[in-house]
């Protein structure tokens, strides 16, 4: 899917062996490139749309990600994404009483904003940190390890706030092609809080700092 708007190594195979997985993927060879052009090539991606927001299947493992289609970007979010985590991150005793009446405040917020607000469902990474994107040997960038889903492009861009590895001269390449919405800064926490959240489940209490100070917000 993500192949017929970025450059991504192609699919070979896939399968087991005595129960251990196998993938094999096509070889890039890594070079140096633009952030520009790999701001231009992401908002290329997100130009691609479709009229519901989810995807095909859903995603098992320490994460699992629901992605039944919905009409509603909101509601998609709330209870597809963000209650997923709470509800996985309760079972391993990392929310408290306080994070879940935060929490509860904000899915309101969100709730109420798309109910008001469309937004398109665009074709994203799903998780785009500096670790899933390269240049190959020509200095074309190119997009590796997505998580594909159909979902608000504010989602994917809030993932590249996080960690670092984007510079000006992305987001200015970004929005040359297809500019950013108005009030995208007051909505980027609402979606910088879900990695978090990912990272709190998976390496636990390092981030709930983090979680909190996105919370505390609400």
């Amino acid at each position: 899917m993500l192949g017929k708007a970025a450059l991504v190594p192609e699919v070979i195979a896939n399968g087991q062996i005595d129960g251990d997985a196998f993938l094999i993927l096509s070889w890039l060879e890594s070079g140096s490139g633009s952030q520009r052009d790999l701001g231009e090539l992401v908002a290329h991606v997100h130009q691609v749309h479709n009229d519901q927001f989810g995807f095909a299947h859903n995603v098992d493992g320490k994460l699992p990600k629901i992605n039944t289609w919905q009409d509603n970007w909101g509601e998609f979010y709330v209870y597809q994404r963000l209650d997923v985590l709470a509800k996985r991150a309760q079972e391993h005793g990392l929310w408290s009483r306080s994070r879940q009446t935060q929490l509860a405040h904000l899915r309101t917020i969100i709730l109420d904003f798309y109910h008001q607000n469309q937004t398109e469902a665009s074709l994203l990474h799903g998780d785009l940190w500096a670790g899933n994107y390269m240049f190959t040997s020509d200095g074309k960038p190119a997009l590796i390890d997505p998580d594909v889903l159909y979902g608000d492009r504010e989602f994917d861009l809030a993932m590249t706030t996080i960690f670092g590895g984007f510079d000006a001269d992305f987001y200015a390449g970004y929005n040359a092609v297809y500019p950013v919405k108005p009030g995208f800064n007051d909505r980027l926490p609402w979606y910088q809080l879900y990695y978090l959240m990912a990272h709190l489940n998976l390496f636990g209490e390092t981030y709930g700092g983090a979680v909190d100070r996105i919370l505390s917000l609400y």
